[in-house]
């Protein structure tokens, strides 16, 4: 490596290193000690190979100066010849050596960044739903990209680094020092000349690379809100685009001036070195020369401490910033650790049993339910906060105790924030009760395996979330085993086969981001026809049809009507309309049951049921009377 190169390589790895100059912790060395184990034979082998490596790039500076000498000597043709074909028996191995370095390293490396990026997906996706309201989506995946690669460094770069650097250092100061001391002193005299000026400019280069992926990151998140398609529609409607564009072009300009004014840093910084590399070569020889001159070195002891030059500043300016490298990789590595430290709420039983066999009954006794507070959920870097929010912990749920029998369907109401969506999230076990259970034909919930809950029980969303896959795919996800036909029955019986038949790509066409190429009533559709390719014992409906016209919530009522027979149902609605036929009717009010009872029991007790049908209702029939005024459908009064 040339001192231009060893300036270069010391400035990138100063300014791109993260993490303060603390103590690395113990615990934190045995954690990745503990996890690089499974590789140790393959370790073993890339240290040593590093260290042949080391070996043979000190061997050519000291064969070509006796090859220098012999010349000098006029010593037989035949000895120049057998150096010649020494060194370039050196370099053959060399490349052998470092393709087979490279080898291991990648190897290595790529296995790290696989163990790495599989546990933290795995265990992120084990975290409850709170973990998911409260983190940026950005900072997950820079663990899972930016994190993951900067702990590979450790084992790729910074370990083969060290060893390599460690072992060309130690030889080639022996080979120097043996050759010249006194060359080799004033040689070393120079290293501050160059390492101080590295850390100095290497701080400064930090800062403003920081502060340029700040920028970045800030455009990042600008682009990624205002392209996607509800971002787009926002700033369309009530956003200023003018004032859009002269943000990100502020930012934009700043991130052009950091780069010219850090390429002009750094072009300042290696001009520098460069002299100094010129001048150490000219003490070389120099000094050398005269020495040679002077009857005191050997021709070709001048021309093996010249080569040999570079091998010592390069393996020196790596050392000294070891300390930094290590850092950096371990910073890493505890950003990945702390992730999978969280530890996720909702845990699956050593030995789950499976949900009992045939319909279901739903019960809840005397449940009680607050949203965990931020601490037990989330980090405070992952919400790009310098400490958690405080808040919560409050009692949402007090004492909520009903059962629904198997095939009956029971429909929550009650104002916004009651409480109904929160029952629907325990029955589902996106979160646990804090005291009381939640059973299924007698069996505890917290007692159940994840699959089998989820074969158990389907649920249908407001949003009617899509994938960015095809049709076919976001139906699959349902049921990954089910065939054509029964896919396109599931799309006929919610009243979306002859729009899927008649699009170019059919099953395969693409949905876009969140499903946004389809229709809002669609989309809901297409969350139904998945659920009725799931065939659910058990289905939840949080507010499934509020996103459908009239005419297409008369279709797929119909479809629902057919899906939820013989099954156990949760339906929650502010829509009075969709529930007036339920076994039975909660009214939530303030995380309690106020009122319980068919829908006649409710009306004739005239109690909150009765307020609510008052006001709601009465809106629902005027707007029905109007779309019957322009042709369209008139629901029937319960």
């Amino acid at each position: 490596m040339s001192m231009e190169s060893a300036a270069w390589s010391s400035l990138h790895k100063i300014s791109t290193a993260k993490g303060s100059t603390n103590k690395i912790s113990k615990e934190t060395l045995k954690r990745i000690v503990t996890f690089a184990s499974p590789y140790k034979k393959q370790l073993i082998g890339f240290i040593l190979l590093s260290t042949l490596g080391a070996f043979l790039a000190v061997a050519t500076p000291v064969l070509a100066g006796e090859v220098v000498n012999a010349i000098v000597a006029r010593s037989a043709t035949g000895v120049v010849i057998q150096l010649a074909a020494l060194i370039g028996a050196v370099a053959v191995a060399d490349a052998a050596v470092s393709l087979a370095t490279r080898w291991f390293s990648s190897r290595i490396g790529e296995q790290v960044i696989l163990d790495l990026r599989t546990a933290v997906f795995d265990h992120v996706q084990k975290m409850p739903i709170a973990f998911f309201t409260r983190t940026r989506t950005g900072a997950l995946v820079s663990r899972l990209n930016n994190d993951v690669i900067g702990a590979q460094q450790a084992f790729s770069g910074t370990l083969s680094g060290v060893v390599s650097n460690v072992v060309a250092l130690v030889l080639t100061l022996i080979v120097m020092l043996n050759t010249s001391w006194q060359v080799t002193v004033l040689a070393m005299l120079l290293l501050p000349v160059f390492l101080i000026p590295a850390r100095r400019m290497g701080g400064k280069l930090a800062s403003l690379r920081r502060e340029a992926a700040n920028h970045n990151a800030s455009m990042g998140t600008q682009m990624t809100e205002r392209f996607s398609a509800p971002g787009a529609t926002l700033v369309k409607l009530f956003g200023r685009p003018e004032q859009e564009s002269t943000e990100f072009s502020v930012r934009a300009a700043r991130v052009r001036d950091i780069g010219v004014k850090m390429a002009m840093m750094q072009a300042v910084f290696v001009t520098a070195l460069t002299l100094v590399s010129a001048l150490a070569l000219a003490l070389v020889y120099g000094l050398g020369g005269y020495f040679a001159l002077t009857g005191r070195l050997d021709t070709g002891d001048v021309v093996t401490l010249a080569l040999l030059l570079t091998r010592l500043y390069a393996p020196l300016t790596s050392l000294a910033n070891a300390r930094v490298e290590i850092m950096s990789a371990v910073v890493s590595f505890e950003r990945v650790f702390e992730i999978l430290d969280l530890k996720p709420l909702i845990r699956e039983k050593e030995n789950p049993v499976p949900v009992p066999e045939g319909p279901l009954a739903v019960e809840f006794d005397d449940v009680r339910f607050a949203y965990p507070t931020a601490d037990k959920v989330s980090l405070a870097s992952l919400e790009d906060v310098a400490v958690l929010d405080s808040r919560g912990g409050e009692e949402v749920l007090h004492g909520i105790s009903f059962r629904v029998e198997p095939g009956q369907t029971v429909a929550l109401v009650g104002t916004s924030g009651a409480g109904k969506s929160t029952i629907a999230q325990l029955l589902s076990r996106l979160y646990d009760v804090d005291s009381g259970a939640v059973r299924f034909s007698g069996t505890d919930v917290r007692d159940v395996s994840f699959a089998s809950i989820r074969q158990a029980l389907g649920m249908v969303t407001q949003d009617g979330h899509l994938f960015h896959e095809s049709i076919r795919s976001n139906l699959l996800l349902a049921n990954p085993e089910a065939s054509e036909e029964q896919v396109w029955d599931a799309l006929r019986r919610a009243r979306l086969e002859d729009l899927i038949r008649s699009l170019p790509d059919g099953l395969d066409t693409m949905v876009g981001e969140r499903g946004y190429r389809l229709s809002g009533g669609e989309r809901q559709r297409m969350t139904i026809a998945r659920l009725l390719l799931a065939q659910p014992r058990i289905v939840i409906l949080d507010e499934a049809t509020a996103a459908l016209d009239s005419t297409s919530e008369a279709a797929v009522q119909a479809a629902l009507g057919e899906a939820l027979e013989g099954r156990t149902a949760v339906v929650i609605a502010h829509r009075l309309s969709t529930i007036r036929n339920a076994d039975k009717i909660l009214v939530i009010e303030g995380g309690l049951i106020a009122e319980q009872g068919t829908h006649t029991e409710l009306l004739a007790l005239g109690g909150r049921y009765a307020e609510l049908h008052g006001t709601q209702f009465a809106v629902e029939t005027v707007q029905a009377v109007d779309a019957g005024a322009s042709g369209g459908e008139q629901p029937t009064a319960p």
